[in-house]
């Protein structure tokens, strides 16, 4: 039974729209994070791309990675889950190390499998058709499917040029070499290449050749993760190289918590006051979410490490009140900007967040997304070029309303740390947050005691 199959979600449909809880009183609880989806993909493809077997321990199990595991199922590959909550699952790469070819392989809505997978068709046996959920058309590949044309391999387009569906032809030998694309739009098509790079008979030479590359600690978690498979790989301001050399995971991989999922909830202390705490948070990491702490404790939160009974635990309190970030370069850490934004929401003091303009390309234009949202609950908000602003509101300005999340998850948890000050919140398509959390609504309600 692969591992698709085998895992379940018992926990019942939230009710859409699901009125978002407030909090009655300071927050005491611990959460327990499920496993970092950026991780967990690059792992997977990874494990894929080895000789042998490698055991995943505390992969997240969520849509994304359902979708990932269902497209290297469909080149290949073995997904073996084992244990009662399916989070260890043995990956098993094909014998003779070549993909299954004249395949389908579905993305859903998942940036991860979209820009990773389309690579691992170069060593396929045949063409590999790539589609999507409607709403993935509008996500931009090109700069992706121009490095791999550029590595020989030929792309068909049913739709848009540089858009979901397509069909990848490989070459009948990969070679690699020098490849030059804009990843202006998103720090995911360079480390599609990279994660594929070792095979390629003379290694890949890779140069960005915009000014602007969002959400480099994403290349460089790339880049560590492939180092740990044993790939050698170098970066030169703007240029990244990998040898051409074997590929092999560790037998066993552990699988941090996805430390930018920790975000609402950490967020949540500040919003109602009280003390959040999340388990088994890495004292070093290359998820852009490590950065979290440090931005909770310029908003005026007190941030702990425990590290009692060799388990080391962050604690997050707070009173209530929010300081703003004045001008802040998030480009660090984009990732976690519409929690952030939830908390701007009921800060005293404006900010600037700048060095997020990619985030117009996500599952929808988050910037747009987070200003309309803002304002349908009385709050102050505006794009910018590169980013968003900032304005402080009285709380008595801020009311309910029935919030949209665009089929993105990120935009659901948002709408759920207002729901925490603000009553009469109701936020459509909730079980979005799936897509990366398999129970948030749980989670949630749990933590505020409920």
């Amino acid at each position: 039974m692969n591992a698709t199959q085998e895992h379940h979600n018992t926990s019942q449909a939230p009710a859409d729209p699901w009125p978002a809880p407030v909090a009655s009183g300071p927050l005491d609880a611990t959460v327990t994070i499920p496993g970092s989806k950026s991780l967990s993909n690059r792992y997977l493809i990874l494990a894929a791309m080895g000789s042998k077997p490698v055991t995943l321990v505390g992969l997240l199990r969520s849509r994304d990675t359902e979708l990932m595991m269902g497209a290297l199922e469909a080149l290949g590959v073995r997904c073996v889950a084992d244990g009662h909550d399916g989070t260890t699952v043995t990956v098993i790469p094909p014998e003779n190390g070549v993909f299954s070819g004249n395949v389908t392989v579905f993305c859903g809505l998942a940036g991860t499998v979209m820009r990773f997978v389309p690579a691992l068709a170069l060593y396929a046996d045949g063409p590999v058709r790539f589609d999507g959920d409607r709403q993935a058309y509008q996500r931009p590949m090109g700069p992706l499917l121009d490095g791999l044309e550029q590595l020989g391999a030929r792309i068909d387009y049913e739709g848009e040029r540089g858009y979901l569906p397509f069909t990848l032809t490989p070459p009948d030998s990969p070679q690699g070499g020098f490849v030059a694309i804009d990843s202006s739009g998103s720090s995911q098509f360079i480390s599609g290449l990279l994660l594929a790079a070792p095979r390629l008979a003379a290694g890949l030479t890779l140069t960005h050749t915009g000014e602007h590359l969002p959400s480099l600690p994403h290349i460089r978690m790339t880049m560590a993760d492939l180092t740990s498979a044993g790939a050698q790989v170098g970066m030169d301001g703007h240029t990244w190289t990998v040898a051409h050399g074997g590929l092999q995971l560790p037998g066993r991989v552990v699988v941090e918590p996805d430390l930018s999922n920790a975000a609402p909830f950490l967020g949540a202390a500040l919003i109602a006051g009280g003390t959040v705490r999340v388990p088994n948070w890495p004292e070093s990491t290359t998820q852009p979410g490590g950065l979290l702490p440090g931005y909770l404790e310029r908003m005026g939160a007190k941030v702990a490490v425990d590290e009692s009974d060799d388990v080391r635990t962050l604690s997050v309190s707070g009173n209530g009140v929010i300081h703003g970030l004045g001008d802040f370069d998030l480009s660090a850490a984009g990732e976690i900007a519409p929690s952030l934004a939830a908390l701007l929401v009921f800060a005293d003091s404006p900010t600037e967040l700048t060095g997020i303009g990619h985030l117009r390309g996500h599952e929808t234009n988050r910037l747009a997304a987070l200003v309309t949202e803002i304002g349908r609950v009385g709050g102050r908000a505006r794009e910018l070029e590169d980013g968003l602003a900032f304005d402080p509101v009285p709380a008595e300005d801020l009311h309910g309303a029935v919030m949209e999340t665009y089929a993105d998850h990120r935009m659901a948890t948002f709408a759920a740390m207002l729901g925490l000050r603000i009553a009469g919140i109701e936020v459509v398509n909730v079980a979005t947050t799936r897509k990366t959390i398999p129970d948030f609504t749980g989670l949630w309600t749990a933590m505020l005691g409920r």
